[in-house]
């Protein structure tokens, strides 16, 4: 029964990827057509574990919306157009950069009715904002099935008419008849009066303390005019967009802006080691005693770098210091969104770092780059790795490992948990990657952190996962571990460059480690129930601990 529903939603997966790309190239689509109807459907036949209770048609799902609205731009709920761009241009005008809570993307307000959404990552940034919008969509829609009675020419029922008073303003309203007001909320959402409470904070602000009431409002009036043909929601892509998608555009030009900063640095010739991590813990581990005045000891002080994420005058120091010590640190203008730090390892000092037995002699580089983002992973990894020309000099980089550091979801642990993987399946193609991880399991000892080897899954998208798919590769000879969204992608090209294309060395190490950001299979664990917050400190700097050492110990 499992495996049959585990292939049935695989199958509207596949669909779905194949419908989203022929409306791509189409250039525009309605929601409420057959198209936008035909991805709500099989959306609705994945139920993905994210979106909660989206199937549940008397029900609205409120976790799911917090975690959507905070990935798309403040007021999509408003507008019943939506256009996705690329660079275009928008900010030579005068529209007001709109960037969403939880993703680096520009956004414009174009006038009252129309969203414009800068795309810069490729197709997975594409799927996952069609996705997201698909689910509001149907929660849309839900509200207003809800909040208007369509046999009496949509006539609004009486919490209808409160949330409305709310939402536009019309009066002041006091503490007692806010909260009169969240309980014809809550009944018209089918939530309970606690709930709807919990995602009022949640949602609201000091500047915008009734910003549900208005998301809740904007939907489902967006959606009604809709269906009384007042406003046809659309969207649409340009033409712009669909010419570079897939052509490596921004990809190109990231990678020759860190090239010829080696260049003009006269690193281009040094053994290079290639981090995928974030833009913090490299750096913390190699330069904040210093720039502390701290003695480090022989242990990694996870208590420090707590402390350094919390506050931004510590991290202000630490960059300081990384500064004069060498760190070059390229901050990216490309369209990429991924910052970039090089670090000579020549002129690192290690006496105070937890590696200062390491006795390490070599004169190596290490280039740390920030999160890539699904399929985006192969472009910038396949750029990076290509030979280059700087004016009549071409060189091949002498790479010498290439890390990756990242949050997955796991299948096996908890929150906080590390994986170690040993392959890449690539979700819905045949194409796996099966590698000798530099990390092992036993590099991971710890009494409150468990670590888990396998192989994981790489996914098209962490918002389509549903338990009976993740279920199938857990427990059958698959022996799956957890899921992420660039392995695979990163991999392929490393493997394109040093065994086909031989655009680096072939005896390269590779390194593959994850903390597990969420479990998409328990209950209150998706990425929607909140993030890590300082429960991911640990096994982050465990990770890069393991990572610099390693290195280190390469170049003795």
């Amino acid at each position: 029964m499992v495996n049959s529903r585990a292939r049935e939603t695989t199958d509207a997966i596949e669909k779905l990827y194949v419908t989203m790309r022929h409306l791509f190239y189409r250039g525009f689509f309605k929601p409420a057509g057959i198209s936008g109807e035909s991805l709500r459907t099989l959306l609705m036949i994945i139920a993905p574990e994210i979106y909660g209770s989206m199937n549940v048609p008397n029900k609205v799902e409120l976790d799911g919306l917090l975690y959507v609205l905070d990935r798309l731009p403040e007021g999509i709920e408003e507008t019943p157009f939506v256009h996705l761009t690329s660079d275009e241009g928008f900010n030579k005008g005068s529209f007001e950069v709109i960037i969403p809570k939880k993703r680096r993307r520009n956004c414009y307000r174009i006038d009252e009715h129309q969203m414009n959404i800068e795309v810069l990552l490729g197709r997975s940034e594409i799927y996952d904002i069609l996705t997201h919008l698909t689910f509001l969509y149907i929660e849309a829609d839900k509200i207003r099935d809800l909040a208007f009675v369509s046999e009496e020419n949509f006539k609004p029922v009486r919490a209808w008419q409160i949330i409305e008073k709310v939402a536009l303003g019309e009066k002041k309203f006091s503490r007692k008849e806010k909260e009169v007001a969240l309980i014809h909320l809550s009944s018209l959402l089918g939530r309970t009066f606690d709930e709807t409470l919990n995602a009022y904070n949640n949602f609201g602000s000091e500047e915008n303390p009734d910003r549900l009431f208005k998301i809740i409002y904007h939907l489902g009036k967006a959606s009604l005019e809709d269906l009384k043909d007042v406003r046809d929601r659309e969207i649409f892509f340009s033409a712009i967009l669909r010419e570079r998608v897939g052509h490596h555009f921004f990809g190109e030009k990231w990678a020759h802006k860190v090239k010829e900063t080696l260049v003009a640095n006269g690193l281009q010739t040094r053994n290079l080691h290639i981090i995928s991590a974030n833009m913090h813990s490299v750096k913390n581990m190699l330069f904040a005693n210093d720039a502390l005045n701290k003695k480090s000891g022989k242990e990694v002080d996870y208590k420090l770098y707590e402390d350094i994420s919390n506050k931004k005058t510590l991290q202000e120091k630490v960059l300081d210091e990384a500064q004069k010590q060498g760190l070059i640190y390229i901050k990216d203008h490309s369209g990429s969104n991924i910052d970039v730090q090089i670090i000579d390892l020549n002129k690192t000092d290690l006496k105070n770092t937890v590696f200062a037995s390491s006795k390490f002699g070599g004169d190596d580089v290490l280039l740390v780059f920030d999160y890539a983002f699904g399929e985006q992973a192969y472009e910038i990894m396949d750029e990076l790795l290509r030979p280059h020309n700087s004016g009549k000099n071409a060189f091949t980089m002498k790479v010498k490992s290439v890390s990756v550091m990242g949050k997955a979801g796991i299948l096996t642990g908890r929150k906080g948990d590390i994986m170690i993987p040993t392959a890449h399946i690539f979700e819905g193609t045949a194409d796996n990657y099966v590698f000798e991880n530099a990390l092992k399991i036993k590099d991971f000892e710890d009494e409150k952190l468990k670590s888990f080897a396998g192989p994981m899954v790489t996914v098209l998208g962490t918002s389509l996962q549903n338990k009976d798919i993740l279920s199938y590769f857990m427990n059958t000879s698959w022996k799956a571990i957890g899921l992420e969204m660039e392995g695979a992608h990163y991999q392929k090209a490393i493997q394109v460059a040093s065994k086909i294309r031989h655009h680096i060395s072939p005896d390269l190490f590779v390194m593959y480690a994850y903390y597990a950001s969420d479990n998409p299979l328990e209950t209150g664990g998706t990425l929607s129930s909140g993030g890590l917050g300082l429960t991911g400190v640990k096994p982050t700097y465990m990770i890069t601990h393991r990572i610099l050492q390693k290195i280190l110990e390469s170049g003795k």
